[in-house]
This record gives structure tokens, sequence and C-alpha cells, in this order.
């Protein structure tokens, strides 16, 4: 039988034929902080791709709820001629008068209905004030009116036709004659 002091260890070599254990950990150490530097950049790298994901969806989102926003804006604009002819319609006090009365309450009753589908689907009504200051992207000039005061020059004198946008974007510009001073 061999006796335990006969045995004699020797070190075992590694893949590397490293026989000294510190010079086997130094290279284990050098190999992890490689290891740790490539994770490093792949965890930044992941990350920076999660990121630009994130912000394209929400551009995405953004992007669809414009295109929902304006979608009908064909249709809209197709349809506020018919509320303006309404408009005309309702405006002719001499001849509104005369219709029949049942006439009437059914007319303006379809009337309101039309206005509040197109003020649920985003339009609303560009009704410059007299005295409003013309703003060209909001008002389409359609005649002047001499005005004697310096102040009233450029200024909205008449209303002739009410005008309409959809969420802010102008469809139709408000139709109104312009103060113009001639005292100049």
């Amino acid at each position: 039988m061999n006796n335990e002091k006969d045995i004699t260890i020797e070190p075992e070599t590694d893949a590397d034929n490293v026989k000294d254990p510190a010079e086997a950990i130094k290279k284990l150490k050098s190999e992890l902080a490689v290891c740790r530097k490539e994770r490093e950049e792949y965890l930044a790298g992941w990350q920076r791709a999660k990121a630009d994901f994130i912000n394209a969806r929400k551009d995405e989102e953004k992007a669809r709820a414009a295109f929902v926003k304006f979608a009908n804006e064909g249709f809209i604009e197709e349809m506020l001629p018919v509320l303006q002819n309404f408009e005309r319609a309702v405006s002719n006090k001499d001849v509104w008068e005369k219709a029949d009365k049942n006439w009437r309450i059914g007319v303006e009753h379809i009337y309101t209905q039309f206005r509040a589908a197109l003020q649920k689907a985003g339009v609303e009504v560009v009704e410059p004030k007299v005295g409003d200051i013309f703003d060209p992207s909001r008002h389409a000039s359609i005649g002047t009116v001499a005005v004697a005061v310096e102040s009233e020059n450029h200024t909205v004198r008449e209303v002739v036709e009410k005008g309409f946008a959809l969420y802010g974007k102008i469809l139709e510009p408000a139709k109104v004659k312009v103060g113009e001073c001639k005292s100049q």
C-alpha cells in the first residue's frame, strides 16, 4: 500500500498550460474584466435601442392621433357649404317667418343636429367681432369700408360670413369687410 507521504501532487495544467495558481487567477481576472466591459457595452446598446423603440412608438401614436384628428377634413370641407346654406336660409327673416311654423321647427332641429355633429368632429366657428384686428390667416377680406378714425384702420368693420376651423386649422376663413382710413 502506498502511504500518503509517498504521494506527490503536481499542479495540473489548465487549457493554457498555466501551472501557477496566481497566474491563473490573474488571467481569469483579465478575462472577467473583458466580459464585464462587453456586458456594459451590450447593456448600454440594449438600453439605447429600448429608448429608441419607446420614442418611435410615442411618435407613431402622435402621428396616428393627428391622422385620426384630421382624417375627415375633406368630408367636413364638403359639408361646410351645406351648413352655410342652412344659415343663409335661416337668416332671411322675411321668408323664414312666412314658412309654416312646424316646418321651421323641423328645419331648426336638423340645423341644430348638423351643427352638433360638426362640433363633435372638431369644427369650430370663426366669427370675428367688429373692431377685431384683421388677421389674414383667419379672415378673408371681401371689401373695404371707409373709416375716419385711424384706430379703426385694418380692423373688421362687418362680418359677411362666418368661417370655420378644424381643431384650430382654418378650413374656411371668415369673410369680412375691413376698415380703411383715407385721412393719411
